[in-house]
């Protein structure tokens, strides 16, 4: 096997996810990955491109992937076989809290004489805690961890002063605790952000192990690719780790990141050569302002890639600039997330616009070739009732309505809006408003420190790992409201021709089941006996694990159709024969 100087491990979210019962419900269900969280961030390939321009090997494990396709894979020993002087595991999305530490403790149990360093957005937040863990060596701090990462090999390969590596967070000889500044932090990801598809490919091909490079269980029959345009955000929605107040605090951010719309393109034009999977440019290219998506939609228009795209709005959007998007990418898809249909509530979680807005720009997005509208609602947010809630499905009827036979001006699909409604879980996120602010926004925090979330993912049902509750509902009445108003969006849906009837009943009667489980679930851990609890949750085990999984809607709702060849077949062979 060739040398690795780096090895980046990206753990499931409970590491024996395969052994323990736990009823996950819809946590997952409008994102590509299953409960276990097994998609790995995307700055895994930026630091192995990064660092391999510097002569470090780089080789990606996703272990949750392997895991989960996998019963026999055993993941202990695929840790002990590895190489490497340095260790890097992941804890960017806090669902990772279990897993994340577990694998550290592996590495350290096989490997004591090795580094193990983690980062992203969740080590930035509990940095302090985290670097106590005697499995933790180091923590990068900040959303931009190439360029102090491969310092921080060099400190560890060559030898250097340790003190002198921006945003790294360190034990001394003596075992006291260093935090050197947070210091590092681009404004420009042109340099760090670079070629990073490319650098897969050619570790796929170095490692021979295309089985830990991919992204997520259904990748191969579905392979989304993710165009990242920035790092930061403009915006303040109060539940969001990813907000302008949350990079503020955690990477010292003031402003957003943002890759030139050349790069970008560049992006899209490696994956055209590959995949003909649908691309998800991620963040809504105004955040840059006008010139910054003419640019971009200037070049797509002339690259002609043949993929479909997906993009995000954060606020409506004009009939100039949606007409600029059907030219550039015909037959485009749109997603943007209104939260709720009730002013008072959207404008609680820090979205200032009316349901006429975004009814206008739905229709101005139809008119300029878009494919599908997909509209997304959320529950667990500030000012938010019951009623509220079925309130929301109400008014994604009257979407589905008025949009059922709207033809767009170009093509002969029919265009089509698409709600979708989900709870607010397992975590408000760390660093958000409505955590460090919860009395402002109506929340009340259940769990503060890492540990407390680490041993809250190993609860029977998502009820129990929920962090919050709100002025308006309690953790019983989210999940009580997340499957009522599932089992209504998933009847409005077959009603108007979005899903069909197998699909909609196969959605009711997993989401009728999940509501008897937990039921039951709640019965056993109100009588007490931890015994008989465990016992009783072991003979659910096969049945949870079905419940887990498109719960309050069918997880391929949102995926586009892709054909049958998923891969451009001479495009994909002759990278894979010569690495380019």
């Amino acid at each position: 096997m060739p040398r690795s100087d780096l090895i980046l491990i990206h753990a499931p979210s409970v590491y024996d996810f395969r052994q323990k019962t736990i009823l996950y419900g819809p946590i997952s269900d409008l994102i590509p990955s299953t409960p276990v969280f097994e998609m790995y961030p995307i700055g895994f390939t930026s630091i192995a491109e990064y660092l391999g321009r510097f002569d470090y090997h780089v080789r990606i494990v996703n272990l949750a992937v392997r895991m989960l396709n996998d019963p026999s894979f055993d993941a202990d020993r695929q840790i002990m076989k590895l190489k490497a002087p340095v260790f890097g595991v992941d804890l960017h999305w806090l669902p990772h809290a279990h897993g994340a530490i577990e694998v550290a403790r592996l590495i350290k149990r096989h490997h004591p004489e090795s580094a193990v360093v983690m980062g992203g957005i969740s080590s930035s937040y509990f940095y302090s805690e985290l670097i106590q863990y005697p499995e933790v060596d180091y923590v990068l701090r900040g959303d931009s961890t190439e360029e102090p990462l491969r310092q921080l090999m060099d400190c560890v390969t060559k030898g250097g002063d340790l003190a002198f590596v921006p945003n790294l967070v360190w034990k001394d000889a003596q075992g006291a605790i260093q935090e050197n500044p947070l210091s590092y932090i681009p404004y420009s990801l042109d340099d760090v952000m670079s070629h990073h598809y490319e650098h897969t490919i050619r570790s796929v091909i170095r490692y021979a192990d295309l089985a830990n490079y991919i992204p997520f269980k259904r990748w191969m029959s579905y392979p989304i690719s993710a165009i990242f345009t920035c790092r930061g955000c403009t915006k303040d929605c109060v539940f969001c780790g990813g907000s302008k107040f949350a990079f503020r605090r955690l990477s010292h951010r003031t402003a957003p990141a943002y890759r030139s719309p050349e790069v970008v393109a560049r992006d899209v034009t490696q994956m055209a050569r590959l995949s003909r999977g649908p691309m998800f440019i991620l963040g809504d290219i105004r955040q840059a302002g006008e010139d910054y998506a003419d640019r971009l939609l200037h070049v797509l228009k002339s690259q002609k890639p043949g993929n479909q795209f997906i993009l995000e709005l954060f606020s409506p959007a004009s009939r100039e600039f949606l007409r600029q998007v059907g030219e550039a990418c015909p037959g485009f898809n749109l997603e943007i997330s209104m939260e709720s249909h009730d002013p008072t509530v959207r404008e609680a979680t820090g979205k200032h616009y009316t349901n006429g807005a975004l009814e206008e720009t739905v229709r101005y997005a139809l008119e300029a070739g878009c494919k599908r509208v997909d509209v997304f609602f959320m529950i667990g947010l500030p000012k938010q009732t019951f009623g509220s809630i079925m309130g929301t499905i109400d008014y994604c009827g009257q979407l589905m309505e008025r949009w059922r036979s709207h033809k767009p001006a170009r093509g002969t699909d029919e265009g089509k809006v698409f709600p979708f409604i989900s709870p607010l879980a397992p975590f408000v996120d760390p660093g958000s408003l409505a955590f460090e602010q919860p009395d402002l926004h109506g929340y009340r925090i259940r769990f503060r420190s890492l540990e407390e979330h680490r041993q809250a993912l190993l609860s029977p049902s998502w009820k129990y790992m929920l962090n919050y509750e709100t002025n308006w509902l309690s953790r019983d009445e989210i999940v009580a409201s997340s499957y009522e108003a599932g089992l209504r969006l998933n009847r409005l849906k077959a009603r108007y021709g979005l899903i069909s009837e197998a699909t909609a009943q196969a959605t009711e009667s997993r989401a009728s089941a999940a509501i008897r489980v937990i039921e039951r679930i709640d019965k056993l851990v109100a009588q007490g006996d931890e015994t008989y609890r465990d016992e009783e949750l072991r003979r659910l085990k096969i049945e949870v694990d079905e419940l887990s999984m498109s719960t309050v809607c069918e997880k391929r709702e949102l995926e586009l159709p892709v054909g049958l060849l998923k891969l451009n077949p001479l495009r994909a062979a002759w990278a894979l024969l010569s690495g380019r």
